[in-house]
């Protein structure tokens, strides 16, 4: 049996955040990182846009808008000390017609509540900053950035085991068991013990909470980010991170445009319905992941709520054409041939039983486990607040 004083479940950018905020504030106490899989960071942070994000959306006063500001502070903080590269390169919040107008007002006054950097600009500053977006106003927000998350992972990994710490690979979580002072856990790679643990297992938190012995109040819904990248020839059409006034009605941000870190330019997402939690084809099914979405009435009230939305999400889905016309509202140049097929990812949903969907950070304490059932975006920007909010949660 291998002991340590803290196990995290899940290797993502969480989930080594967490173990690397433990080590921080307690350099003589091991802790532990069990992965499912054969490397770290192979769902959704690898998958993830690469967006330093500035926190201009969230409810001033919201888990989520003081963690943000924060977590990104510490983040450039961390990749200047560790020389991953990420830049500050700023992006346009677009509204294309008078009726977005309101919202987009709305979220000027959210990120000037939130301390951000913002301004609204006009049609002709627009066009400076972006050549070819085309809208009757926008918000620009300089301080927005991008950076390789999975970097930050390998580099957390380093210094989690120049602590005395560990990440163990392959070692799937198979059986939890909890006493009054001790928490088991049997992997295919051994077993482990630790007086706590921590469960940052994201497509599966809730699945991992179960096998806990938690209840946990929410379930995860697993929803498809489809993508499509500009071919190399047409990436000048966008300079840096064009988005469009988010439609308040929907959870989602809908289709937009992000440079990477590497320089190319990502295109959407599309949000559909996965019927698999790593489907990352649009063949793949999973049965039980699919009965466990249908059989939840959480689920089924969420899209009897969303199913004209959801409807577009598939049309946009199926026809190529109908993605490039949502492209082409902020991007009129945008043609079918720029595209390029991009990997997708799969977005760990959390969903009430009354079909809310949780829009902020939930953590539940069970025993001797911090479940964290939802670790929504700007989850990879904040994991190091995140990860020291969590050990605050250890009771140590």
């Amino acid at each position: 049996m291998i002991r340590g004083e803290v196990i995290v479940i899940g290797g993502g950018i969480v989930g080594l955040a967490t173990a690397y905020a433990f080590v921080q504030r307690f350099p003589d106490r091991r802790a532990i990182v069990l992965e499912k899989e054969n490397r770290i960071a192979l769902h959704q942070t690898g998958r993830n846009s690469g967006v330093l994000h500035s926190g201009i959306y969230y409810k001033p006063g919201s888990l989520k808008a003081l963690i943000c500001r924060e977590g990104k502070r510490a983040l450039e903080t961390f990749c200047q000390t560790h020389s991953i590269p990420f830049e500050r390169c700023g992006k346009v919040i677009v509204a294309v017609d008078e009726q977005e107008l309101p919202a987009l007002d709305r979220i000027l006054e959210r990120g000037r509540a939130n301390g951000i950097e913002c301004e609204r600009i006009s049609p002709e500053r627009l066009a400076e900053i972006e050549p070819h977006a085309r809208g009757i106003a926008a918000i620009h927000v300089p301080e927005t950035g991008i950076v390789d998350y999975t970097a930050v992972c390998q580099q957390l990994v380093k210094l989690i085991e120049a602590q005395g710490g560990s990440v163990h690979t392959g070692a799937r979580a198979t059986a939890i068991r909890q006493s009054a002072v001790e928490v088991v856990i049997e992997t295919p790679v051994g077993v482990f013990a630790a007086p706590r643990a921590v469960n940052c297992a994201g497509l599966h938190s809730d699945r991992v909470a179960r096998l806990g012995g938690a209840n946990p109040a929410a379930r995860i819904v697993p929803f498809r980010g489809e993508y499509f990248k500009l071919a190399p020839a047409a990436r000048g059409l966008c300079r840096n991170l064009i988005y469009p006034t988010p439609d308040p009605s929907f959870p989602f941000l809908g289709v937009h445009f992000t440079r990477m870190i590497d320089g190319s330019v990502e295109c959407g997402p599309n949000a559909v319905f996965s019927l698999a939690r790593e489907g990352y084809s649009k063949a793949a099914v999973n049965l039980r992941d699919v009965a466990d979405s249908l059989s939840y009435p959480g689920f089924l009230k969420l899209a009897a709520r969303h199913w004209r939305m959801g409807a577009g999400e598939v049309w946009r889905s199926v026809s190529k054409g109908a993605f490039v016309r949502a492209l082409q509202r902020l991007v009129p140049e945008i043609t079918a041939a720029a595209l390029e097929p991009a990997p997708p990812g799969i977005r760990a949903q959390a969903v009430l039983a009354n079909g809310q969907m949780v829009d902020d950070f939930l953590f539940e304490k069970a025993g001797c486990v911090v479940n964290v059932l939802n670790a929504p975006s700007p989850a990879a920007t904040a994991s190091l607040s995140i990860g020291k909010a969590i050990v605050d949660r250890l009771a140590i």
